[in-house]
């Protein structure tokens, strides 16, 4: 079966009432109830409790309480690169955005401008720069961390759909990471401005910021923005938390074409597919020759 034939049941399924009914029932203490089914959850998907700060499995109160547990303090050294990865998952695309396209997967792209909410100022700054998409399966720690240090400048809630976001979905559903709701943080650094969006998703009961907390619900329906300047101002070192997820889902990450005066390098042990950890090594400026 093709994946857009595949996908095609997203398109009927009630997405928007199922995630907001397994939000609700995520985020209440079901006593024993909660622990059978978070016992089932780590044997199903492979969670390695070990490396979490708190292993016991009978001590969180809620589904939504285990699922954004910390990990260890030394769980994830962090690599001496200019950026590093900013999650658990696994690479689904990265590499050059052509002029204002961003690769999904065979036959789809969509646009910095899209994916950022429509404007078309903030996408300028990443003309033929940079992108990287990561996906959280539901096994990976759900905590997103700061690629390098940063002020946060703006954070932008685009309303919209709901489907799963894994690969299969990724390949049979055109545009999907700038059709689904995300949560947009545009940062400065020292080497240039960078975005990272947080994607929802099917299931995905709420997406919430260390700055904000909850962004959604509420889910108005429109488009929100916050400005954060002066003493809103948000600072935020390399590997400080800066959001998390409640159930799975995708960052897609935005860099200029020059970083720190030098064109953008990954990694090259990077690979579409391949297993990454946060704190790895995700790219540098490219040394001149």
């Amino acid at each position: 079966m093709s994946d857009r034939l595949a996908v095609l049941p997203q398109y009927l399924l009630p997405k928007q009432a199922l995630t907001a009914l397994a939000g609700a029932i995520a985020s209440r203490p079901w006593g024993g109830l909660t622990t059978r089914k978070i016992r089932w959850f780590v044997g199903r998907y492979g969670v390695n409790m070990a490396e979490a700060a708190n292993p016991d499995i009978a001590s969180y109160a809620t589904f939504n309480a285990f699922f954004t547990r910390p990990l260890k303090p030394d769980a994830r050294p962090l690599a001496d690169a200019a950026l590093i990865c900013p999650v658990d998952g696994a690479i689904s695309q990265f590499g050059a955005i052509a002029r204002d396209q961003i690769f999904q997967a065979k036959g789809h792209a969509y646009t910095t401008t899209a994916l950022v909410g429509g404007d078309a100022a903030l996408a300028a700054d990443y003309q033929d720069g940079h992108f990287a998409t990561l996906y959280l399966s539901p096994k990976d720690y759900h905590r997103i961390h700061m690629p390098c240090d940063g002020r946060l400048r703006r954070m932008i809630h685009v309303p919209g759909a709901l489907f799963s976001v894994n690969p299969s979905t990724a390949r049979g559903v055109p545009g999907l990471f700038a059709r689904n709701e995300r949560v947009v943080c545009v940062f400065d650094s020292a080497a240039g401005p960078f975005v990272l969006v947080l994607v929802g998703a099917t299931i995905v009961g709420s997406m919430a910021t260390v700055w904000h907390g909850v962004v959604n619900p509420p889910r108005p329906g429109r488009l929100r923005d916050w400005v954060y300047t002066g003493e809103q101002a948000i600072t935020l070192k390399q590997g400080d938390e800066m959001g998390r997820f409640l159930l799975g889902s995708t960052v897609v990450m935005l860099f200029p074409k020059q970083w720190a005066g030098a064109p953008l390098a990954f990694n090259p042990a990077w690979a579409p597919g391949q297993a990454i950890q946060l704190g790895e090594a995700m790219a540098s400026a490219r040394a001149s020759r």
